[in-house]
């Protein structure tokens, strides 16, 4: 199988080092329109083709899928081309910035019997894979709530860098450049982690959003930084659970951490995954009595990348597809919309 990478950026790296451990995978080229970067990029993975563009790419063809690793805006025009041409996609995520984006992508991979996958990064964690085991598997009882965050502090932290120097961090808080802030960059990852986890899809939201100031003006250079910083969302699923969902990159003393607690009439879950560990933990039955809370080991799970290949290999489309990404899409959507009406909206 060979794939190309579109777009040489940071995120893009990851693809290229996971992809090229699979057995029977090549990096068939890479694709920028900064031609030292794509430069730069093929000579650390060694890869031999290099192409100003998708168009110069496609009109090669000498490969099988397009792992989309552009900026967030790019993501439509780049994936309707792709698939046009007859190519598996496997995109970063969020699909697209829109749910009617998303939603013509979805259908149009669907028409062409395409592969289409997201990269939703958490599905790689196998802790949150085994909660979803354990809560559809009925050990908890009847779902009743849930709680789940995403906590980052790049805003108060240069751990991972000076965002207010550094442009792949700048653009992530101005609209302009194609950010839909903190709902649109993680809240797309806590959407997922939590009901993937929680065993049920949204049925209804209400969201609340902020935008903090951060600079004289809230201007840098070229950025605008109007986009997101926090996001408080109140969430009802389909199961009848009803529950909380926030994130923001104010939180000093978390790197990069997700939490996601699920609670039942039978007992309850908690998946804890940081940039550096995760665990989970369970309360079930005599435990449910006395409170108490067990560590339960895992065995670790295929990647997401690995599945993409998988997937392309038997012709069979794995998760997290680009419709299951157009269903997240859409209540990222709802939670702009309900931030403005300041009222509940149904997801169906």
């Amino acid at each position: 199988m060979r794939i190309l990478i579109l777009g040489t950026g940071g995120m893009a790296n990851q693809h290229a080092r996971h992809f090229a451990a699979i057995d029977g995978v090549t990096l068939a080229g890479g694709v920028d329109v900064d031609p030292a970067r794509v430069e730069a990029f093929n000579e650390v993975h060694g890869i031999e083709r290099g192409f100003g563009s998708l168009d110069a790419a496609l009109a090669w063809g000498e490969f099988d899928a397009v792992a989309n690793v552009t900026p967030d805006s790019i993501h439509h025009p780049t994936t309707m081309a792709a698939l046009a041409a007859g190519k598996h996609v496997f995109c970063e995520k969020p699909l697209a910035t829109d749910h009617a984006k998303a939603m013509e992508m979805t259908e149009t991979a669907e028409r062409l019997g395409l592969v289409n996958m997201v990269n939703l990064t958490y599905r790689n964690v196998a802790q949150l894979q085994k909660a979803r085991e354990i809560v559809t598997s009925g050990a908890l009882g009847k779902v009743k709530h849930f709680e789940a965050s995403y906590l980052q502090s790049w805003l108060v932290s240069k751990a991972w860098g000076d965002w207010r120097t550094e442009s792949q961090w700048l653009w992530r808080l101005s609209k302009k450049h194609g950010s839909n802030g903190v709902l649109g960059d993680i809240g797309v990852h806590i959407l997922d982690f939590a009901a993937y986890g929680a065993g049920s899809d949204f049925s209804k939201v209400f969201c609340r959003l902020e935008t903090f100031d951060k600079a004289p003006g809230n201007r840098i250079g070229e950025y605008d930084l109007d986009a997101n910083d926090s996001f408080a969302m109140t969430a009802q699923l389909e199961n009848g659970a009803l529950g909380v969902i926030h994130a923001t990159r104010w939180a000093t003393g978390h790197v990069n951490e997700l939490r996601l607690r699920v609670y039942g009439d039978l007992g309850s879950v908690e998946v804890q995954h940081r940039h550096d560990w995760s665990k989970l933990y369970t309360c079930l039955g005599e435990d449910v009595e006395t409170s108490t809370w067990s560590e339960v080991a895992v065995d670790p799970v295929p990647t997401n990348y690995q599945r993409f290949v998988e997937a392309v290999l038997s012709g069979k489309n794995l998760e997290p597809s680009f419709r299951h990404a157009t269903n997240i899409q859409k209540v990222l959507d709802l939670g702009t919309i309900t931030e403005r009406d300041r009222t509940e909206h149904s997801v169906l």
